[in-house]
Parts: C-alpha cells; sequence; structure tokens
C-alpha cells in the first residue's frame, strides 16, 4: 500500500492507496478545516450528526486503514475517498471548505490522470524532489530505488506474502541485516517522526538501500520462496549482502556509511545533498 503526505495550506494530510483510489484520513482532514484542539473528538461528534440527519451509509463508506502517525507508528485510521469527504467537508462550517474542496478534486484528478498515463506520477514525483531542493543524481536514486521497492513487493505478493503488516517486517528484516537497525529505529537515529525515511537518506545509504532490496528479489525468484517464513530467509540474505557490502566499504574508507544527517532544514546537510550536477 502506498502512503504519502500531502500539504494544503502548511498542515500535513495523510493518503494511502486502497483499490487504486486516494483515501484520506478523515482526522487530518478535520484538522486543518476546524480550529480544535481534539479532532478525534470533534469527528466522533460529527459521525453521530451526519447519522441523525439521515446519512445512515457513512459507517459503510469509511475505511480503517493503516497510516504512519506522529510518534512513527503505523495504527488504523478512519479514512474516505474523494467523493465521501466531500460530504463530509459540507458537514462542517469552516471558511476553508471551499478552497479544500478544489484542492481535493485536483487531487482525486490527478489520480485519475496517473492510472490512465503511470509516467505522470514519475514525473510529478520528480518535480516534487526538485522544488525542495534535492540534486538530479539524488533523484534518480531515488527513483531507481522506488521501482526496486516496487519490483519487491509485487514479488512478495506473488509469492503468498499478504501485504501489511508482513511487508513491514520483511523490510525491517532487510534494513537490520543491512544497516543494523530497523527503519523505526534508523528514523529515530535521524531524528525524523512522520517523514518518509528514505527521502532523508544520502547517497550511499540510498544505494545500500537498494541493494538489499533487490538482492532479496533475485534470492526470492532464484530459491523460489513461497510463504511469509521462507520470504523472510531471503529477506535476512539480500540484506546481509548489502550489509557485508557496506561492512568492506566502511573498512576501506574509515567512514560510516549510515549516518544522522537528515534533510529537515540544516544547511550543510541540504548544501551536501544538492552537490554538483552530474
Amino acid at each position: 500500500m502506498e502512503t504519502r503526505l500531502v500539504v494544503f495550506q502548511g498542515k500535513e494530510i495523510r493518503k494511502t492507496l486502497h483499490n487504486g483510489e486516494w483515501w484520506f484520513s478523515v482526522i487530518d482532514v478535520i484538522g486543518v478545516l476546524v480550529e480544535s484542539s481534539i479532532p478525534r473528538r470533534y469527528w466522533s461528534d460529527l459521525k453521530r450528526k451526519l447519522t441523525n440527519e439521515g446519512y445512515n451509509e457513512l459507517y459503510e463508506k469509511i475505511v480503517q486503514l493503516k497510516l504512519v502517525s506522529a510518534d512513527g507508528k503505523t495504527y488504523s485510521t478512519d479514512c474516505a475517498n474523494t467523493e465521501t469527504m466531500f460530504r463530509i467537508i459540507q458537514s462542517i462550517p469552516s471558511p476553508k471548505a471551499e478552497p479544500f474542496k478544489r484542492w481535493l478534486a485536483k487531487v482525486g484528478y490527478e489520480r485519475v490522470q496517473e492510472i490512465e498515463d503511470p509516467e505522470l506520477a514519475t514525473k510529478r514525483t520528480r518535480e516534487l524532489y526538485r522544488a525542495k531542493g534535492y540534486s538530479e543524481a539524488w533523484i534518480e536514486k531515488r527513483m531507481r530505488g522506488i521501482a526496486i521497492r516496487a519490483e519487491l513487493t509485487e514479488e512478495w505478493k506473488n509469492r503468498g506474502v499478504k501485504g501489511e503488516p508482513e511487508y513491514a517486517i520483511l523490510t525491517a528484516e532487510i534494513s537490520k541485516a543491512a544497516f543494523g537497525m530497523t527503519p523505526g529505529e534508523y528514523k529515530q537515529f535521524k531524528g525524523l517522526e512522520r517523514e518518509n525515511l528514505r527521502d532523508h537518506m544520502t547517497d550511499l545509504e540510498l544505494i545500500f538501500s537498494m541493494l538489499g532490496e533487490a538482492a532479496t528479489t533475485e534470492i526470492a525468484r532464484k530459491q523460489d520462496a513461497q510463504g511469509f517464513p521462507e520470504n523472510k530467509v531471503a529477506a535476512h540474505k539480500g540484506g546481509r549482502i548489502a550489509g557485508e557490502a557496506r561492512e568492506k566499504l566502511e573498512v576501506e574508507t574509515g567512514k560510516g556509511v549510515v549516518t544522522p544527517e537528515n534533510f529537515l532544514v540544516e544547511p550543510e546537510s541540504r548544501k551536501r545533498l544538492k552537490g554538483k550536477k552530474p
């Protein structure tokens, strides 16, 4: 499942792909539209109000999907697609409602375009990274890493791995073997919270992440790994290939690959990541 953070007027909103369309965190949307310190309570009251007004299909249209919370952990969260979000927004008296509706419609329409032409999604991702100041060389590695990750998860799917949370466990197995840390521990090391870990990796960290996942894909194919236990063994082996390569490089250079550096506005880190164009 692909999950992203999107921003409306400086506020972050979590969205995730479900059945081929974007689903949005209802709590995040309410947090944007209303001046409430407890958006969860507002949502609880609003659900009762909508049901009392005759919107009996509401509970059928709300789906609980796993999203990453501010503490870095994944929780089941009430989510709604674009159509249902419009219905919810109509019930919220807020001066931000109309511009938010236009923004929401645009986001939904872009997803339709991406389904019809997948290259658009890649182009938009590249544009986003450029706007954030990443170098072209870094962007190329990041985009290649996304492709390798997609190939791996597709392989897991075809080999009987049952989505989340099994994907997360296997990913942690690769990361632990490659870097000595799970993704959660890695994020803490870099001082990240809800941010995407790989968006804050250096060039070398991205390269070894790609190596671990590409190696895992090849091992799973070669050994015809089936089901979660066998793919977990393959994940560990793939991660170790990356881990051993990382350790050899560190011996030769006398410098660690894993770094606490991130892309959270630190000038030196930003300057280093931008680097020189190839």
